[in-house]
C-alpha cells in the first residue's frame, strides 16, 4: 500500500514518526505552513520558518524514504496581526522554489476583514505562480465559514477545480463538491473527523477529488490516521484501487497541478548545513529507508 499524507505538520513531529509512518506505507507528504501555537512577533520569523520547510524537513523526511514538498502562506489565524502581514511581500520569492506545491493554508479562522484581505490577495498569488491552493475552512461556524470561503473563490482569478478546501465534515462535503473543489479531510483522535464518519462520506459520496489527511501537529493527533482510514476502507467493502485513489492518486493529481511534484528520494547527505539526525546511531546499525550511509 502506498499513502500520500497531503497535509501533515512534520515540524512538530519527531523522527520516530517519520520511521513509522514509512512502515506503514506513507511515501509522501506536503506540510501546509501554519501557526505555530503561539503568535509570531515579526516576518523574520516565517522567513526562518520556511526556509526550514524547504531545507531541513525535506532533509529529514528523505532519511526515512518519504518525499517532502510544502505549501507556504500566511496564516488564517495571523493574517489579523500586523507584525505578521508584511510577510505577504515577501512571499513572491518563496513561492517560486522547487519544493513549494500550493500556496497555503490559506483562508479563515474567525472570518475577520483582516483575514478577508489576506485570503484574496494569497488567491492572487497562487494565480500568478500558476500554483494551486490549499484553504483551511474556520473550525467554528463551518457552514457559513465554507460559504463564504467559496465566494472569495469564486471572485478570485483561480479556478475552482485547483482549489483544496480542507477540513471539511458531514455538513460542508455537499458545498464543497457541488462547487468543484477539491475536497479534504482531517482525521484525528478527538475532533474534526474520525476513520468511521471518514468511511461512510467516502460511501455516501464516492472517492472523487477526495482527498484523506492526518493534519498531524503540536496537539493530540496522529500521523498514521492515513493508513487507519486506508485499513478501514478496505475492511468495509472498498477495492484497493479505491484506497490507491484516495490515499495516492488524488493528492498526486492535485499537488501535480503545480508542476513541481518530485516524489523520487534519492539519497541525502549525513548531514544538513552541518547538521545530522542520525547522531548517537552506532556505526552498524541499519540506516532508515533513503537514508544516507555516511554518519556525521
Amino acid at each position: 500500500m502506498r499513502i500520500f499524507d497531503p497535509h501533515i505538520h512534520m515540524t512538530s513531529r519527531t523522527t520516530d514518526d517519520y520511521e513509522a509512518m514509512y512502515a506503514a506505507g506513507v511515501r509522501a507528504v506536503v506540510e501546509p505552513a501554519f501557526w505555530l501555537g503561539q503568535p509570531r512577533t515579526s516576518p523574520a520569523s516565517f522567513l526562518d520558518y520556511f526556509d526550514s520547510l524547504l531545507g531541513w524537513e525535506p532533509f529529514r523526511a528523505a532519511q526515512y524514504g518519504i518525499a517532502h514538498h510544502c505549501t507556504l502562506a500566511l496564516n488564517p489565524k495571523e493574517a489579523g496581526d500586523p507584525r505578521c502581514t508584511p510577510v505577504l511581500d515577501e512571499l513572491p520569492r518563496y513561492l517560486v522554489k522547487d519544493n513549494v506545491v500550493a500556496v497555503g493554508e490559506i483562508g479563515y479562522d474567525s472570518m475577520t476583514p483582516a483575514e478577508d484581505a489576506a485570503f484574496a490577495a494569497q488567491l492572487q498569488l497562487a494565480a500568478d505562480h500558476g500554483l494551486p491552493a490549499l484553504v483551511h475552512t474556520p473550525h467554528r461556524d463551518k457552514l457559513a465559514g465554507l460559504r463564504r470561503t467559496l465566494d472569495v473563490v469564486r471572485e478570485s482569478a483561480l479556478p475552482m477545480d485547483r482549489v483544496l478546501v480542507d477540513h471539511l465534515n458531514e455538513t460542508t462535503v455537499k458545498e464543497a463538491s457541488d462547487s468543484g473543489c477539491w475536497l479534504g479531510f482531517s482525521v484525528y483522535p478527538d475532533t474534526k473527523m474520525d476513520e468511521e464518519r471518514m468511511v461512510a462520506i467516502l460511501r455516501a459520496h464516492g472517492p472523487d477529488r477526495v482527498l484523506v489527511n492526518s493534519a498531524a501537529d503540536w496537539g493530540r493527533s496522529d500521523p498514521l490516521k492515513t493508513r487507519k482510514v486506508a485499513d478501514l476502507m478496505l475492511a468495509e467493502g472498498f477495492t484497493e484501487d479505491d484506497v490507491d485513489r484516495v490515499l495516492w492518486r488524488n493528492p498526486v493529481a492535485f499537488y501535480g497541478l503545480s508542476g513541481r511534484l518530485n516524489l523520487d528520494v534519492t539519497a541525502t547527505d549525513g548531514t544538513h548545513e552541518g547538521n545530522s539526525i542520525l547522531r548517537g546511531a552506532p556505526r552498524d546499525e541499519p540506516r532508515p529507508a533513503g537514508a544516507s550511509a555516511t554518519e556525521a
